[in-house]
């Protein structure tokens, strides 16, 4: 198997846009790339090979959730998580702290690792640094993150410095846990909202030493622009030869904005949601696709769109499929969503190649907020990853 190894391909002149090549020892990512989140091992609608054929590079999947279900022992039984989901191409395992994080009274951090009850059956677990490396080593992932605690928001400075003191030992003990070196291991960037908190975790990490670097608890419930600041400030702090990962972010306006500081790699469940909620993303607008609008409507859901559901499905059907309730809804909305993005990275790193990113961020965003449109409850369908 080949070694984890990155490359810078390109710069953009005017931005911090970055075009460059991730080798794993299941193939090669061309960044920036999303990343498509299977969270228990399927990205939810889509079988692998669809996903191949939507130009996916990179899934990621989550250690807490797939050690409760099925096992980490019994994927690594089976072959190794690549094998068990009869996905070929490259894996990113998320730790399994901002889940933790999630449980809120159901979990109690401690310097030894977080104690948690399942979601599932209520039975007690301890994750400890090692104990996570443990894992994502039987997985077989890629890429490993490390334990990290998610700093939740608004935390003042002693709670953010308290949660970032505790982030840094884990890193440090996940680093002496690993035994495999054909797995890469990122790092994770805490710290809340407070730049200098930020900055001492960056120069912790690059100490410590790992193949890629994430800005982590970000997306939490900040403003947008709160968010963004940090990403602006702290990316190229990122040691400049690794890949800069933005966990749980976002929106194609926060891909292209985050992109053009220097984020390379990105993962968040919006594209899947959203498709199963019957929010579809178009070059133009956002498309709602319950909206009575749609009920005639002969066309396609977005005409410069190649994929599958776009070249064989009208607007008029998709409303019809999801107004019932019908699982075809889901398979043929998640279709075009995952496609989206995929094309939008495909279109940014063309822009960072012909050195026009900026231009081409300005039009983008532009584009969109003009076609800006709410995100619809869930009327219908079950939300999840």
């Amino acid at each position: 198997m080949a070694a984890f190894h990155f490359q810078i391909l390109k710069k953009d002149t005017r931005s911090a846009a970055r075009r460059g090549e991730m080798v794993t020892p299941h193939g090669t990512v061309q960044t920036p790339a999303f990343m498509p989140v299977g969270t228990q091992g399927t990205v939810k609608g889509l079988t692998p090979e669809r996903l191949r054929e939507l130009g996916v590079e990179m899934i990621l999947g989550n250690t807490y959730h797939l050690t409760l279900r099925p096992g980490h022992e019994l994927i690594r039984h089976l072959g190794g998580l690549h094998r068990f989901m009869n996905w070929p191409g490259p894996i990113l395992t998320d730790s399994g702290g901002f889940q933790i994080y999630s449980l809120g009274a159901l979990r109690k951090i401690s310097a030894d690792g977080a104690l948690f009850q399942s979601h599932i059956d209520g039975s007690r677990h301890m994750l400890t640094p090692e104990h996570a490396v443990e894992i994502q080593e039987a997985l077989g992932a890629d890429v490993m993150m490390c334990l990290d605690e998610c700093t939740p928001y608004p935390a003042t400075w002693e709670q953010a410095e308290a949660s970032l003191d505790l982030t840094l030992a884990w890193a440090a003990r996940s680093r002496a846990a690993r035994t495999r070196e054909d797995q890469a291991l990122f790092g994770i960037v805490q710290g809340g909202m407070h730049l200098p908190l930020r900055r001492r975790s960056v120069e912790a990490l690059a100490d410590i030493g790992f193949d890629g670097y994430a800005l982590g608890g970000l997306s939490v419930g900040e403003a947008k622009d709160q968010m963004q600041g940090v990403v602006r400030e702290i990316a190229p702090l990122l040691p400049e030869g690794r890949p800069r990962y933005l966990m749980g972010v976002g929106t194609p306006e926060d891909i292209v904005n985050c992109v053009a500081y220097g984020i390379d790699m990105f993962d968040c469940v919006i594209p899947t949601r959203c498709a199963r909620n019957g929010l579809l993303f178009t070059n133009r607008e956002k498309v709602v696709i319950k909206h009575a609008r749609h009920r005639e409507d002969p066309s396609p859901l977005d005409c410069l769109c190649d994929c599958y559901t776009c070249r064989h499905y009208s607007r008029a059907y998709l409303r019809h499929l999801y107004m019932t309730g019908e699982i075809l809804a889901m398979v043929l909305n998640t279709i075009h969503n995952v496609r989206h993005y995929q094309r939008l990275m495909e279109r940014i790193r063309q822009a960072i190649e012909e050195n026009r990113y900026d231009a081409f961020r300005s039009q983008f965003l532009d584009e969109q907020e003009m076609g800006r449109g709410p995100i619809p409850r869930n009327d219908h369908f079950q939300s999840g990853p």
